[in-house]
Order: C-alpha cells, then sequence, then structure tokens
C-alpha cells in the first residue's frame, strides 16, 4: 500500500481539526486547515490509484475536500453542489463493483436506507428547505445504498458510507431542532472524517488486494 505517509498525515489533520475549532484562528485558516484531512486522502487515493476504481475513488475524495472548503469560504448550497458531483463517483464506483453474492438483509438494508434518509433529512428542517434538502439526501443516500451493497468491504466501506448519512442528518438537525446544541459541530466532523476515511482505506484496501491477481491473468 503506498502513500501510508499521506493517510497518517490525513489522520493527524482530521484529528487537530477539533483543537482548531477551539483556536483563534483567521477564518481563512481554519478552512484551510478543515480541508487539510480530506485533501490528504484524496492524495492517498491517488497515489494508490492503478485502474479507473482507484481514480474513481481519488475524485470522491478531491470532491469532499473541495466541498468541505467551499461550504464555509462561500456558501452551503455551493459546498453541497461539490458533494453532490463527489457522491456521483461514488456511485459509479460501487454500482461498478456490485456485489454478486448479496443476502436478502443486506440487500433490505440498502433498499431501506434511501426513503428512510430522504424523509428524515426533510423532517429535520424548516418547510421551505425540505425540497432542496431532500434531493440532496437522495444522493447521499442512494451512495451509501450501493457502497453497502458494493464488494467493498462493510466494515469499512459500507459503514463508512452509513455513518456519512448519519453526519449529514447531524448537519440538517443543526439547521433545525439542534441549532442552540455546540456539541453538534464536533460530532458532525467526528462523524464525517471517520466516515471519509473508512471509505477510501475500504476501496484502496481491497484494490491493492485485487490488482495484482488481475495483472497476473
Amino acid at each position: 500500500m503506498r502513500g501510508r505517509g499521506l493517510l497518517v498525515a490525513a489522520i493527524v489533520a482530521g484529528l487537530s481539526y477539533f483543537f482548531i475549532l477551539q483556536i483563534d484562528f483567521s477564518d481563512h485558516q481554519h478552512i484551510v486547515w478543515k480541508g487539510a484531512g480530506v485533501t490528504l486522502l484524496a492524495l492517498y487515493a491517488a497515489a494508490n490509484a492503478k485502474d479507473l476504481n482507484g481514480w474513481l475513488i481519488t475524485a470522491v475524495m478531491a470532491f469532499g475536500a473541495i466541498g468541505d472548503i467551499l461550504l464555509d469560504a462561500v456558501a452551503l448550497e455551493v459546498g453541497a453542489v461539490s458533494f453532490v458531483i463527489g457522491h456521483v463517483f461514488a456511485i459509479f464506483l460501487y454500482l461498478r463493483n456490485r456485489r454478486i453474492d448479496l443476502m436478502f438483509n443486506h440487500k433490505l438494508v440498502g433498499i431501506i436506507i434511501v426513503p428512510l434518509s430522504v424523509v428524515i433529512a426533510a423532517l429535520l428542517v424548516p418547510r421551505s428547505e425540505q425540497a432542496g434538502v431532500a434531493v440532496y439526501a437522495l444522493f447521499v443516500a442512494v451512495m451509501a445504498a450501493t457502497a453497502w451493497t458494493s464488494r467493498f468491504p462493510r466494515n469499512w466501506t459500507g459503514i463508512g458510507a452509513m455513518i456519512f448519512v448519519v453526519s449529514d442528518l447531524l448537519i440538517f438537525a443543526r439547521i433545525g431542532p439542534l441549532a442552540t446544541q455546540n456539541w453538534v459541530n464536533y460530532a458532525i466532523w467526528a462523524l464525517y472524517f471517520s466516515a471519509q476515511l473508512m471509505i477510501v482505506i475500504g476501496v484502496i484496501k481491497t484494490l491493492n488486494e485485487e490488482l495484482p491477481h488481475e495483472i497476473a491473468r
């Protein structure tokens, strides 16, 4: 596995952001630090990319990093567009790597997560924002469903994608019922960064294990 230093640096950047949130830095410095963690995950994915699958997960992480920056540097809606693009790349990646021997209960989870996530997301925000939130939540939920039903390990990529859904639901809750709760910001970051880390590790681990066999043929 290449780029171990990048992976370690990404984890350090992601964990240290908790402390940066409490330091009186400028907005610009906060934004740069926030984007560093997933940017390093994108570089880690790129260092391991050897085929289309590898470049797809690189694109997923890259648009996630851009979204992290745009959420604070520009606007929530602009950052959301970047994440949607990343989710489209992720859905394409997971669909072309569908699991063949899918058990019924796993398939059921993949089916239920989509409508359940969309409904909960819409209910967490004011009525005027429900349509836009529902559309965004649909992309996130489909990403999670396809990750869960892909051949990538569920204990890494599948669960990571589900955690991503939870982190976004907390973002919507911060707009609505949890607007006055300071702990939510820390919970969102912890869940989000953990999700991205688990997703990329699961995908890269699988691709690195299988590619030598493909080359040998």
